[in-house]
């Protein structure tokens, strides 16, 4: 069975921080943050969300009389492991495009740390769920591919699974003229539907500022264990 969310917060995890749903404000939350860092120093995990900027020395971004980039440096340097929910957090992403006049940049490159980076705008929530659960269950983060991205996450495409890809490569490479459809639109919506392999529901914090939370106590195995069966889209079973 899945856990709901009052049982993550109140039993599963220790949340320290998060804006949105913590009863203190102002100066009090920033004390809290800063106060758990200190007292936790090495044991707990940083959820990172928004770029940091780092021209005119972070001022395009500020909480509490800090820039995005005092809070970074202060708190992600000692976590226990970052993770970085979207895109913009993990690579800079929109904030970060030309001619990026707030020199915006993703956490891992602006701190020179190794980040878990679970990309997307927005990011999948099951993925960050699964890499939570990964340290809770195993006490480790999971692996990670070469853009910091989780593997069980991030290592296949749904092509990747489907039954008939060797046979669509084949037919594919074979036509010489004339337009060719998407790949995509051959496949059947079973074919579609196999790579779907979501991973369990467990949910820490995550902040436009860092936010800090520690675990309190393990999740049992087999809500870990258990998988959510992948649903054939509107569009697959038109085809």
């Amino acid at each position: 069975m899945y856990p709901w969310i009052d049982q993550l917060v109140l039993d599963v995890l220790d949340i320290e921080y998060h804006e949105t749903i913590m009863a203190a404000a102002g100066q009090q939350a920033e004390e809290n943050l800063h106060n758990a860092v200190e007292k936790y120093k090495g044991k707990f995990i940083c959820v990172v969300e928004g770029a940091v900027a780092t021209k005119f020395n972070g001022a395009y971004g500020k909480v509490g009389g800090k820039t995005f980039l005092q809070i970074a440096k202060e708190v992600c340097t000692q976590a226990a492991g970052v993770i970085c929910i979207g895109s913009c957090s993990a690579y800079g992403n929109i904030p970060a495009a030309k001619p990026n006049p707030g020199g915006y940049k993703g956490v891992g490159e602006v701190l020179g740390i190794k980040t878990v980076n679970i990309a997307g705008c927005p990011p999948n929530p099951i993925n960050f769920v699964g890499t939570v659960v990964n340290y809770l269950l195993l006490g480790k983060l999971p692996a990670l591919d070469d853009l910091g991205r989780p593997q069980f996450a991030y290592g296949q495409t749904i092509h990747d699974n489907c039954r008939d890809g060797a046979t669509l490569k084949t037919r594919n490479s074979s036509r010489n003229s004339g337009p060719k459809r998407p790949r995509w639109a051959t496949a059947s919506s079973r074919s579609a539907a196999a790579g779907l392999r979501p991973t369990t529901t467990v949910a820490l914090s995550s902040s436009t500022t860092a936010p800090a939370g520690r675990f309190k106590r393990g999740i049992p195995a087999s809500a870990a264990a258990s998988r959510i069966s992948g649903q054939v889209h509107p569009f697959y079973q038109e085809l």
